[in-house]
């Protein structure tokens, strides 16, 4: 008798031992059990209490093995990026003295963000001003096109919110690090195209980010739940949000 069935061949195998293993590894990873800046910048304040209460995802909405490796990927070139910079003469940190990752922790450790560099000089014919955040992203060419085309803030306002923040509260460990413009780096995963743009301190905007950060905390604490953010619909499904409506939570 025939068997019709589709039977996985080889680098299908291979592929999905390698998924299955990079699944068992993030969950073993300590869940973070604050408010990452990073994250401020999402429309939908729900998914964010959602995210800080660490509440499960709906079943099957989890970061894929594929999604995994295109995270560690993404890292890898943040790595060779910090290698290009530093080549052309930028004096830039992205570890302390004693080790860890430059940061910020605030409201009791229920706020945190760890940024991915510091410039502390630089190419004299660039006329920089130091110190300076560093910010690094990888994105595939549609996503980095528009970025190019339109620029962070518009394009990217999770990204623009999340250097806002950044600015607004290392300013105390490094000060003169809002008072620069941030250099903000995307990489190309498809081409390797690099865009560097500057990008000016936006307090207005640090500022609504740290008041939905207070908002989402304080919510939480009361046992509140906060509405979700569905009036403009994404591509992409909330992981939390079994709404046929889709919104801004999506990853």
């Amino acid at each position: 008798m025939l068997d019709f069935n589709h039977r996985p061949k080889f680098h299908e195998q291979v592929g999905s031992l390698i998924d299955d293993a990079l699944a068992l590894e993030r969950d073993a990873q300590t869940r973070r059990d604050y408010l990452g800046a990073s994250r401020l910048g999402v429309a939908c304040e729900r998914a964010l209490q959602f995210e800080y209460t660490r509440t499960p995802v709906d079943p099957g909405r989890e970061f894929s093995g594929r999604l995994l490796r295109v995270f560690e990927v993404g890292h890898q070139l943040e790595d060779l990026a910090i290698r290009w910079l530093r080549l052309i003469g930028f004096d830039l940190y992205t570890r302390k003295a004693q080790g860890g990752q430059f940061g910020f922790s605030v409201a009791r450790g229920r706020i945190k963000g760890h940024v991915d560099g510091i410039l502390n000089s630089g190419p004299a014919s660039l006329g920089m001003g130091y110190p300076a955040l560093w910010e690094c992203k990888t994105m595939n060419d549609k996503s980095w096109r528009d970025t190019v085309k339109n620029g962070v803030a518009k394009s990217k306002p999770v990204y623009a919110a999340q250097m806002a923040i950044y600015q607004a509260y290392m300013e105390a460990s490094i000060p003169g690090i809002s008072q620069n413009p941030a250099l903000f780096t995307a990489i190309n995963k498809d081409s390797q195209e690099i865009w560097f743009e500057l990008v000016p301190f936006d307090g207005g905007l640090a500022q609504r980010m740290s008041d939905r950060a207070v908002r989402v905390i304080t919510a939480t604490d009361a046992g509140e739940v906060l509405p979700r953010f569905s009036t403009t619909p994404t591509h992409q499904k909330c992981r939390f949000c079994s709404w046929q409506e889709r919104c801004w939570g999506g990853s």
